[in-house]
């Protein structure tokens, strides 16, 4: 027992040598063998395998040419040899990656060289009626030439492989692949290729192998037999790679969170990379991302109703430059409008968003224009020049705290903005107008939900107005969701550059929860219902499971590869002013209604008398221009009832 474990260490100590001796050497930076030394190399072991044959013949008591001819004859297989390596260039590649084609390469040349000499054999017999040699020695010659040489190349490939890996300094990631799938073997398969210098492969994991004995690329297929965490820890992995098309979305997440919670790294692709392109697919892997552990079943959209619309025509997007805009308006230009103007008062995001539509060649005309929706001689213009005929409207002031301050700014814009748009697209003639509301609108406690609310108002008693009077000329739609994952201000890049800086994450309440969807979600979700609507409707959307932002903060910081109130803590900052603790999509006693698409419900709020709402509206826009922050709130507490301010100076008004 004592000296097998003497052997272990002094083994051990003998590979760390060697490992040591290789990485100093850098094996790597060496350079290829010159050409002629592969030619002599091959010319060797073409006169091996012609030796190997004579005693092997001699070995059975085959033997047929005499003693005096052997060096004439050698001459001769190497000339006719060498001339076909010259011709098929065997010699040119590089040992160390020899391939297929090689040996296809080589097969070729000794197929030439074997018809060469049985040309020359039998053309002599003709000519002198005896053979230089036997065509059994010359078939058998070629064969262990063919051998020689490939074995030559084969060899010279796995010591380099070997060596390489010696060479190397050990700071790969020891990956496993979930799936055995076609895309867990595209991305087995883009790895290996792509020499990464960052993963390591040490398996797959496949949810329904039965049997551990499965390899697939020469590497082991783990059952699920364990959890997945449990096979990651045991085999001393701290990363996954996501590679199964046919997990469902909740699997998905409880492997996730399964891998989190032991902070199990995983990776994955975008949905829609091409497993055929081994680059793109290696280049694509990335982090899981929160929106992953809150996505839900792809949205099935009427592609051809919002087509029908859109095409050909004349789209005008307000708030073109924010995170819900410039997704409007990718996602509209698919549908090929005949002109897109970017309406927005955001100089250096406008301009980066016409060159990223620039860059994709798309035929329609790209209009940038920059412009404040408060300024209705400058909007007209552009109505004027450019006659929409269908307005996204997403232009708005959302930060809570902020128009908590500046009630007044939250009035001309997301109140006067939307009544100078909407009373221009009656104007002009537009045929759709889709305004993009939020859930703070619903029973609001702060200021800006409450502009919100009567902006919705304001489009929906207009819209109800234009019927009554047979002057329906613009269809007004409203659309209401939630908070939208990645937008601008929302807790999600916040978090992010919290992890970054080191923390801590800053949460107002402990129990404070949110509904989230992602953006290009939203935004699917809104030129769906901007296609069905047939006016004064407000379409909520299904938001899912409300999130806890304690749980979303412990989860980003997972992802990250830290662990909470260790390497992050988590901050309890109290509630900001007009802020709750939840957000609600309908109002008190109101009810919903069912549309074709499960995702979107009509809400049945009670719709105001027009003349009313737009009386109520210039009185408190001529309010706002006072800037006396009191009489501002009480007069929307007064347009909105069920306005109850929180966590704010306003209660008081209640």
């Amino acid at each position: 027992m004592k000296t097998q474990k003497n052997d272990t260490v002094d083994s051990s100590i003998v590979r760390e040598i060697i490992s040591n001796f290789f990485k100093k050497t850098n094996l790597k930076n060496l350079g290829y063998i010159p050409r002629w030394i592969i030619l002599m190399i091959d010319i060797i072991l073409v006169s091996l395998a012609a030796v190997l044959t004579h005693f092997l013949l001699e070995g059975i008591g085959l033997e047929y040419n005499s003693p005096k001819k052997a060096g004439t004859l050698l001459l001769l297989l190497l000339i006719v040899h060498i001339f076909y390596f010259w011709r098929f260039k065997t010699y040119s590649g590089v040992v160390r990656h020899s391939s297929i084609v090689d040996a296809i390469q080589l097969f070729i040349s000794e197929f030439a060289a074997l018809i060469t000499l049985f040309l020359i054999n039998t053309f002599y017999y003709i000519i002198y009626d005896t053979k230089l040699f036997l065509n059994t020695r010359l078939l058998i010659i070629i064969i262990f030439s063919y051998c020689l040489l490939l074995s030559f190349r084969i060899s010279i490939k796995i010591i380099f492989e070997q060596i390489s890996k010696l060479s190397e300094k050990d700071n790969k990631e020891n990956v496993l692949i979930y799936g055995k799938g076609d895309l867990a073997i595209a991305i087995a398969k883009s790895i290996i290729s792509a020499k990464s210098n960052k993963f390591r492969i040490i398996g797959f994991i496949d949810p329904k192998s039965k049997s551990g004995f499965t390899k697939i690329l020469n590497l082991p297929v783990h059952n699920l037999g364990r959890r997945t965490s449990v096979i990651a820890r045991s085999l001393k992995t701290s990363t996954i790679i996501l590679g199964d098309q046919d997990l469902s979305n909740e699997d998905k997440i409880n492997l996730i969170e399964d891998c989190i919670n032991y902070n199990i790294k995983i990776l994955t692709l975008p949905a829609l990379a091409d497993i055929n392109d081994s680059q793109n697919i290696y280049s694509k892997i990335r982090n899981i991302k929160i929106e992953d552990l809150l996505e839900r079943k792809p949205i099935s959209l009427d592609s051809e109703k919002i087509s029908n619309q859109l095409q050909d025509k004349v789209v005008l997007v307000s708030g073109a430059a924010g995170s819900i805009g410039s997704e409007i308006v990718c996602q509209v230009i698919k549908f090929n409008p005949k002109k897109i103007i970017l309406l927005d008062q955001a100089e250096t995001p406008l301009h980066n968003i016409g060159l990223e539509l620039a860059k994709n060649n798309y035929s329609c005309e790209v209009i940038s224009k920059i412009s404040d929706i408060r300024n209705l001689t400058t909007l007209e213009q552009i109505f004027s020049d450019y006659q929409p005929n269908i307005v996204y409207h997403a232009a708005a002031y959302k930060h809570v705290p902020l128009m908590e301050e500046n009630p007044s700014q939250a009035i001309h814009t997301n109140v006067l903005g939307t009544k100078n748009l909407a009373d221009l697209s009656i104007k002009y003639g537009v045929k759709r107008f889709v305004m993009v509301s939020t859930d703070k609108a619903v029973n609001p406690s702060n200021v800006m939900g409450c502009s919100k609310r009567i902006a919705e108002k304001y489009v929906q008693s207009l819209s109800v107005h234009l019927k009554e009077t047979n002057n329906q000329t613009t269809k007004f739609i409203t659309t209401r969701f939630g908070n939208v994952l990645g937008s601008n201000g929302s807790v999600v890049p916040l978090f992010t550059k919290q992890i970054e800086n080191g923390g801590p994450i800053t949460i107002t309440h402990p129990n404070i929860i949110r509904y989230f969807m992602t953006i290009p979600e939203a935004c699917q979700l809104v030129l769906e219902a901007g296609s069905m609507g047939n006016g004064g409707e407000i379409y909520i959307f299904d938001m899912g499971k409300p999130v806890k932002i304690i749980d979303l903060a412990n989860k980003m910081i997972k992802l990250a590869g830290l662990t909470p109130e260790i390497d992050i803590k988590i901050q309890i900052v109290g509630l900001r002013p007009g802020e709750k603790l939840y957000e609600e999509l309908l109002n008190d006693g109101s009810k919903t209604l069912p549309t074709y698409h499960e995702k979107i419900m009509i809400a049945e709020d009670i719709k105001d008398d027009y003349l009313t709402v737009q009386n109520h509206i210039i009185e408190l826009i001529d309010l706002s221009k006072q800037h006396n922050k009191i009489s501002i709130v009480k007069k929307m507490k007064t347009i909105v009832p069920e306005f109850k301010s929180m966590n704010s100076e306003f209660e008081k008004l209640d």
